[in-house]
């Protein structure tokens, strides 16, 4: 995710909030990952079958390991996903993790998991998601 212009993230972070435009915007701006990862994150199981047929298993996996698989957060660790096994630590709270990115000065991504969190609070999760 550190590849990301600060404006696609910001865009992403947006889609939290309901904004269908900025969805739309990221598929029809070569995000589409970013709008599979935003519906994975919402609940949909279309989502997550889309981005591991399409290459981005990190995804999916990140997607389960902020609903707090610790099998998905293995696979993160053990296939070299550092940055996303952190940013899923800090959208869960985990003040290590928030420090870690302020340490790194990646503010944009404590912002990132603050929205993913508040959404996450906000929602009601089915808990039988496939997990990793």
């Amino acid at each position: 995710m550190l590849h990301y212009p600060p404006k696609v993230l910001i865009a992403w972070g947006e889609t939290f909030s309901g904004n269908e435009e900025i969805h739309v915007w990221l598929l029809k701006n070569g995000y589409p990952e970013l709008a599979a990862l935003s519906n994975c994150i919402r609940g949909s199981e279309e989502a997550f079958q889309w981005l591991l047929k399409h290459r981005y298993p990190h995804f999916a996996a990140f997607d389960r390991a902020i609903d707090g698989d610790v099998n998905a957060m293995r696979w993160l660790h053990q296939h070299n996903f550092e940055f996303l096994t952190v940013f899923a630590q800090a959208c869960m709270k985990r003040h290590e993790a928030i420090q870690w990115l302020h340490e790194r000065n990646l503010v944009i991504f404590i912002h990132l998991a603050k929205k993913i969190d508040e959404f996450r609070d906000n929602q009601y999760f089915d808990h039988h998601k496939l997990h990793f």
